[in-house]
């Protein structure tokens, strides 16, 4: 597969790189930003992949994150994809909302007409982006982790759950938990997936939890004061649905903390130790 290199930068000794290439999956041009920390030659490094949120795309965690010092004092390749295809001919919300359509793919495949030709992010994350860095990059693909942030947190929730081979550790930062619960959700899962429901548990990390799906542990941080806390968030679910099945769930409530990257990059290398800790073990 052939990869663009839209630039690279020196930066916390290592190279940030943003880099395009086309998508089988997408049907689209896909841009997406790797760090890699300098290493010895030959050496491979684990991988965290880390999903943002509605209507970011690979920008906003790589310029705002601060995770680069971090990544290479633990020695971690940090991969950021965008959040959905673009393109002039790529469908969007008829009424140019900023929560369905462009930057806002919810790490599905799609179904429904006309979204089912372009957003197929699951297939885009789970598949051929782990194909893409495992071939271009120094990187071990059988230590990975997946870390998000709201629709990214969603995505990296369910992800893990239905992929516990692939991953060996998850963490989120504000996630949806469960879209089946919260007007995001509803809007996003209706509109890619139809009107029937039981097609949404796949995509929902509390369904997925009373389904059956484990993984080791879960690490999740939210503000208490992010303003989408109760309507769309609801922590609690989680910890409700990992109550219930004995899933270890670590959540913890940051006082004052809000929905944006201020929040996110206070917490972010917290949230790579412990990663890199589980890539370690």
């Amino acid at each position: 597969m052939s990869l663009e290199v839209i630039s690279q930068i020196r930066s916390h000794g290592g190279t940030q790189g943003v880099y395009k290439h086309a998508s089988s999956a997408t049907g689209t041009d896909m841009e997406f930003s790797v760090f890699v920390p300098d290493h010895a030659a030959g050496a491979t490094l684990p991988v965290v992949i880390y999903l943002s949120g509605l209507t970011c795309s690979q920008a906003n965690v790589t310029e705002k994150g601060e995770y680069r010092a971090a990544c290479a004092a633990l020695g971690l390749i940090f991969v950021a994809p965008d959040t959905s295809p673009r393109g002039a001919d790529v469908p969007d919300d008829v009424e140019g909302a900023y929560d369905f359509g462009l930057g806002a793919g919810f790490y599905v495949n799609a179904t429904e007409a006309p979204f089912g030709q372009n957003y197929n992010m699951r297939d885009y994350i789970e598949r051929e982006l782990h194909a893409l860095i495992g071939a271009d990059f120094p990187a071990d693909m059988s230590r990975v982790a997946i870390m998000g942030h709201s629709m990214g947190g969603h995505g990296a929730l369910t992800i893990a759950l239905r992929n516990r081979d692939q991953y060996k550790s998850v963490s989120a930062f504000a996630p949806i938990v469960s879209p089946l619960n919260c007007p995001w959700g509803e809007k996003a899962l209706s509109g890619y997936l139809g009107a029937d429901r039981t097609a949404w548990r796949t995509y929902d990390a509390c369904a997925l939890i009373e389904d059956g799906a484990r993984v080791a542990d879960i690490l999740v941080d939210q503000g208490t004061g992010d303003n989408f806390l109760e309507t769309q968030l609801k922590p609690d679910l989680l910890a409700a649905a990992c109550a219930a099945a004995d899933q270890p769930l670590t959540l913890r409530m940051q006082e004052g903390y809000d929905h944006s990257y201020f929040f996110i990059s206070t917490f972010m290398a917290e949230h790579l130790e412990w990663h890199a800790a589980r890539l370690r073990a």
